[in-house]
């Protein structure tokens, strides 16, 4: 530890001279001693910045003009610490790939603090890839400039798709390279901005240190900070179990509902705000593939497609754990207190996988009895794509054309058998297609809401574009070996509007063929 203390100390970042309108709370570091290490982060020797997200630079409320500037890449790099900043490394545990980790924590990120943005909505402002920490478990603590891009670009893909998800303000260059298993790569800084980093693995080293008050006062920091409204619950522990439950089901329907496939589900990369966050080894999902895994360190599919509501369930578990002491007095009341919470997971995911499906379908509930019927034809259709290489997005995507055929509302209307005929080329086989479309139909016609409704719901729900893995790579590797952000820039700029038609984008739409889909892989980066 002394080693790295100096390594970090002897090159202490300055306090920023300009104003960039950073106005900091640090209530963390306040409230919860013992969870956290003071920590700096390290000073870059060239910083340079390569991405500014204006928009969260506004929803913030800081200064562009200063942002984009040179004393910008200095504050979003490390060289210069915001002033009211007092960056620290958060303690967390966590169960990765299954097995438990007591001590993992911020190995290369500090959160330099929060703030309130335009909205009144605390923020969380921490970087990634800025240098050694208490926590880096003999990690560089370093980030390459590949990795970081990433995450900026899959961040702001989810958070148009309108999933909730930790956002990219900034990724700069730090003028240094770092060694990876590839090579040297060229250093980097991502700033994140979250409405928090609490996280299941907070809560894990919290109960692992076996310290009642600090796991007390990190529940009531929690509920103050996601669940004010159930401070004054009868049990405040419970509450927030269900609170999380809640949210963690309706972000994994809505990561189904795109394809979507994190790659590291561990319990340190589960937040309690509900909030995706870690893009490290993700993927979306080009042909339908219940078992599909794109990170290279899930050598046994424990995070594959299919797998992520079952172990979402799982991590929640792990949470519940933690908050034994704090359900009940009697240890049993406790255990059945939590179990019945985590038992009644699996109703609440499929609760809100129907409303994703439904939207994705054009649907709305019109009785009781509708919800079965309804899940039945939407797993219907899954059941009918597998095996047969179908593309995920391109099958929602071409319903929704084909049903807004129908009318002349609809934006490039094409006609219904074109439609139909793009349609059953994505299958192998189009049998399938051919006996679920018209159960389809039939439902469309039992319920009150008009053709061009229907296309319209479907329009803002079926993406035409996702950030396509090849694509994602082939930007990267652009941006990565000759600094030509491109092509990067322009997938930036498409999938900031997923559900437009984007006529002159097209090649940005088409998946690579499914044998080549298949062994494409991602990396953690570290």
């Amino acid at each position: 530890m002394s080693t790295v203390v100096s390594s970090i100390t002897s090159n202490t970042p300055a306090v920023a001279s300009e104003d960039a309108g950073f106005v900091f709370d640090n209530t963390y570091l306040r409230d919860l001693p013992g969870l956290y290490q003071k920590w700096p982060p390290a000073a870059a020797p060239h910083p340079q910045m390569v991405l500014l997200n204006e928009a969260v630079v506004q929803d913030l409320g800081l200064s562009l003009p200063v942002l984009r500037g040179a004393q910008g890449a200095a504050l979003l790099s490390g060289d210069t610490v915001p002033a009211g900043a007092e960056p620290l490394a958060q303690a967390y545990a966590g169960h990765q790939f299954g097995g438990f980790s007591p001590r993992l924590g911020d190995g290369r990120a500090v959160l330099l603090g929060e703030m309130l943005d335009t909205q009144g909505r605390r923020r969380d402002i921490a970087f990634k890839g800025s240098g050694r920490t208490p926590f880096s478990r003999g990690g560089d603590g370093k980030a390459a400039v590949g990795p970081m891009l990433r995450e900026y670009l899959i961040s702001e893909a989810m958070h148009a798709l309108g999933i909730p998800t930790t956002r990219a303000l900034a990724v700069v260059a730090t003028g240094e390279s770092v060694l990876r298993d590839s090579g040297r790569l060229p250093g980097a800084v991502l700033t994140r901005v979250a409405a928090s980093h609490l996280r299941v693995g907070t809560f894990q080293y919290a109960a692992a240190m076996d310290d009642r008050p600090t796991l007390q006062r990190l529940l009531n920091y929690s509920l103050r900070r996601h669940d004010p409204v159930l401070l004054d619950s009868a049990n405040p522990a419970l509450a927030l179990l269900q609170a999380v439950a809640e949210r963690q089901a309706a972000l994994l329907a809505q990561w189904m509902g795109v394809g979507f496939i994190h790659g590291v589900m561990n319990t340190d990369n589960m937040t309690i705000s509900g909030e995706t966050i870690d893009y490290g080894p993700c993927a979306f999902m080009d042909h339908y593939d219940p078992a599909a895994v794109f990170s290279s360190i899930d050598y046994h599919g424990r995070y594959a497609y299919a797998n992520q509501p079952p172990i979402a369930r799982w991590n929640l578990a792990r949470l519940a754990e933690t908050l034994l002491p704090l359900l009940a007095d009697e240890p049993q009341q406790a255990i059945d207190a939590a179990t019945a919470v985590i038992d009644d997971f699996p109703v609440r995911y499929e609760h809100h996988w129907l409303q994703v499906m439904r939207s994705k379908l054009g649907l709305v509930a019109t009785t009781a009895a509708s919800d079965a019927s309804d899940l039945a034809l939407a797993q219907g259709l899954l059941a009918g794509m597998q095996g047969q290489g179908v593309d995920f997005t391109l099958l929602f995507r071409g319903l929704t054309r084909w049903l807004g055929a129908e009318t002349a509302a609809a934006p490039q209307a094409l006609d219904q058998r074109q439609a139909l005929d793009s349609l059953q080329a994505l299958y192998a086989d189009a049998a399938p297609l051919q006996a679920w479309l018209p159960l389809w139909q039939a439902r469309l016609r039992q319920q009150p809401l008009a053709v061009a409704e229907a296309s319209e719901r479907m329009q803002n729900s079926n993406p035409a574009f996702i950030p396509r893995n090849h694509r994602v790579q082939a930007a990267l590797d652009s941006a990565s070996d000759s600094s030509d952000l491109t092509a990067f820039n322009r997938l930036l700029a498409v999938l900031a509007k997923p559900f437009d038609e984007q006529p002159e984008a097209e090649d940005l739409a088409l998946p690579v063929p499914p044998a080549q889909s298949a062994a494409f892989q991602t990396f953690c980066g570290t």
